[in-house]
């Protein structure tokens, strides 16, 4: 495996991801606050073939006309993940893409090894099917090892690997691949394919994994703002007795105050809120920026306590909330055109800052969209509707920024509408 420091240092992007500082003239319009980071974006084919999918309309007639125009670097658009369209991951190779694309602001979901040390991954234990972890002798390690499908029995292959199963050296020692399993596999290989094929393992030969202190050294040096996820514990806690909560969360915030970054450069995030609360209480300057990932909206029930909450959100200090994009729209009583949201309504009245999660994670877009279109599937027939919803987010609900697997999707719609 090349290592994190020669890799980045071909992508021409970024010469280091070592302890040591980054000479400014590495990055000569380095610009913590705005928009430019001295990346030359590059954005491929991807945005243009999108607009040339869209309807007829002064919006598709809007977003041609920037078709030639040269883009920078926008905090709109937030790479989540990394560029996971098609790029393994929260690997280095899809955080270089990601930042290539224009994303001002990077993520990387945190959880903990073994040994108590942060590391970026989707999940705490999703190792199975985000790594080669099953075809390597760390397999035994984990939580529940690799058992192949029983054709017989009706049982489906199964594995279920943790971060917190092995320690960082034995973790970073993994190649990164494409989120997916095959659950008809009859050995470990086999396992490890299933990639959608809206997806692509081109650029999945063996993805370099990362520590968040790597990431964060990586996201600096280019100037760009973090998003770090508090990934919801697997496992017990206090882990192992004693490794509380409180203590992860703390840990998070101390791995930017031991870099010297600046709180504002920060937008941590939860699914948990009391994660939230204890930022707010324990450190004001990140908790300020804060972010609590709403999934409540799942269920009607749900989705209703959560309208019903938001305003006490805000008088409990919340400043920032992200319901993924389905929860933000709804339809007018013809079933015809979008419209806001009551989620949407209420969090504007409230004064709560808005983003979303997650664009270009459905594939496509021809039957509705599935989970991420749920509340405007009637109005979503093409790839290119993808833009329509955007432009909406932007405009009418008013998000700030914009979670995307392939971060060039929003670049290209922000630098057009000077966002």
């Amino acid at each position: 495996m090349r290592s994190v420091q020669a890799l980045a240092a071909s992508s021409g992007l970024i010469s280091l991801v070592s302890a040591a500082p980054t000479p400014s003239s590495w990055w000569p319009r380095r610009h913590h606050g705005g928009h430019q980071s001295g990346i030359n974006v590059q954005l491929g084919p991807r945005p243009y073939y999108l607009v040339n999918d869209m309807d007829d309309g002064p919006l598709k007639d809007k977003l041609q006309s920037c078709s030639e125009n040269s883009v920078e670097t926008t905090s709109f658009a937030i790479s989540h993940r990394g560029a996971p369209l098609q790029f393994p991951e929260h690997t280095l190779e899809g955080y270089l893409a990601g930042m290539r694309m224009g994303a001002g602001i990077m993520e990387c979901d945190v959880a903990f090894t073994k040994d108590r040390q942060l590391v970026c991954r989707h999940s705490q234990c999703d190792l199975a099917t985000t790594t080669n972890i099953v075809a390597t002798e760390l397999g035994a390690k984990c939580t529940e090892p690799f058992v192949p499908a029983d054709a017989d029995a009706g049982t489906e292959a199964t594995a279920t690997c943790c971060t917190s199963d092995i320690t960082l050296d034995e973790f970073l020692s993994l190649c990164g691949k494409m989120d997916a399993s095959d659950p008809a596999a009859g050995n470990a290989t086999e396992f490890l394919a299933g990639t959608p094929n809206y997806r692509t393992d081109l650029y999945a030969a063996c993805g370099t994994l990362m520590t968040h202190a790597a990431w964060l050294r990586l996201v600096d040096a280019a100037g760009l703002q973090f998003t770090p996820e508090l990934k919801t514990p697997e496992v017990e806690m206090p882990f192992e007795g004693d490794y509380t909560q409180q203590q992860y969360a703390q840990q998070l915030v101390d791995e930017y105050k031991a870099a010297g970054i600046d709180p504002g450069r920060v937008w941590a995030q939860s699914f948990l809120l009391d994660d939230v609360y204890y930022w707010l209480a324990n450190e004001p300057a990140f908790g300020a920026q804060a972010v609590f990932l709403d999934e409540r909206v799942d269920t009607p029930q749900g989705y209703a306590d959560a309208v019903d909450s938001l305003a006490e959100l805000a008088a409990n200090g919340v400043n920032v909330v992200a319901p993924p994009i389905a929860a933000l729209l709804a339809l007018d009583e013809t079933n015809s055109t979008i419209v806001k949201s009551d989620y949407a309504v209420a969090a504007r009245e409230a004064g709560l800052d808005i983003i979303t999660w997650s664009l270009e994670r459905s594939g496509f877009l021809a039957e509705g969209g599935g989970y991420y279109y749920a509340s405007v599937e009637p109005v979503i027939n093409n790839d290119g509707d993808m833009y329509t919803v955007v432009d909406f987010l932007a405009k009418e609900v008013g998000i700030k920024g914009l979670f995307s697997d392939w971060p060039a999707t929003v670049t290209y719609y922000a630098n057009c509408m000077g966002l």
